[in-house]
């Protein structure tokens, strides 16, 4: 994997706005509110790796951060991977899934990768409003960027398994959004894809992976937790966490 070059522009450059508050989408009876980096054309590659070191994360062309007032339940967390080791579980995943044959391609619309989305959607997500997601708000969530992102398919004999979209860091793999085929029998694609990221991170000698924000009290946050040692960003500090007792609810 490959990294892009881009001119180093000042932190300074940009300013930070609040948005209106919004319903939670992790938490129920919660309004959210995010701090945005605008205007998003001045965030590169390498400004976006500052940013995510100090939360941030990428929706389309947009980075954000929650500001939530009196709430601290969103953790940015990260995988050091050269101290990840895999559980018994785990290395059962990367046995189940070895077949899996990964595949870069161009961050550019394809109507297969759109129907598996909109189906993971339906079956795994139903209701959360993504599940109704047409063509251009697929395009504007997942295949927008100014940084260096990447698009990698997964196939099995062929058939089309998963997709994820990653961003290449100064120092690690941001994993933005994975879907897959929701209705293959015992399968653990989501955790074979972060496995599949955790190892692309030690082959291009990058440090971490980012996996967004864990919360505690949130059922679909959970898996995070399971790919140990976990670093959180708490109080400013990546530091390792114990995620059964880290940052509880505000």
């Amino acid at each position: 994997m490959t990294r892009l070059n881009d001119s180093d522009l000042p932190l300074a450059l940009l300013q930070f706005y609040s948005t209106a508050a919004y319903p939670c989408s992790y938490l129920p009876d919660r309004q959210s509110v995010s701090q945005v980096a605008i205007p998003p054309q001045l965030v590169t590659a390498s400004i976006y790796s500052d940013l995510v070191h100090r939360g941030f994360r990428r929706s389309g062309d947009f980075a954000y951060r929650p500001a939530c007032a009196g709430c601290h339940a969103c953790v940015p967390v990260r995988v050091p991977v050269d101290r990840f080791a895999p559980d018994r579980s785990q290395r059962r995943c990367l046995k189940a899934h070895g077949n899996l044959v990964a595949t870069e391609l161009p961050l550019q619309y394809s109507a297969e990768h759109f129907q598996l989305y909109r189906h993971y959607q339906a079956r795994r997500h139903a209701g959360g409003g993504m599940d109704l997601d047409d063509r251009q708000q697929y395009t504007q969530f997942l295949l927008q960027s100014h940084v260096d992102s990447r698009l990698v398919e997964f196939r099995d004999d062929g058939d089309l398994r998963m997709v994820s979209v990653i961003d290449v860091l100064n120092d690690g793999l941001s994993s933005v959004y994975t879907f897959f085929d929701p209705d293959i029998a015992g399968a653990s694609f989501g955790t074979y894809n972060i496995l599949w990221q955790i190892r692309q991170c030690l082959a291009n000698d990058l440090p971490h992976l980012y996996l967004g924000y864990w919360i505690r009290d949130c059922r679909k946050m959970s898996y995070k937790a399971h790919f140990r040692p976990t670093e959180g960003l708490i109080d400013g500090r990546w530091q390792e966490i114990n995620p059964a007792t880290t940052t509880p609810t505000a």
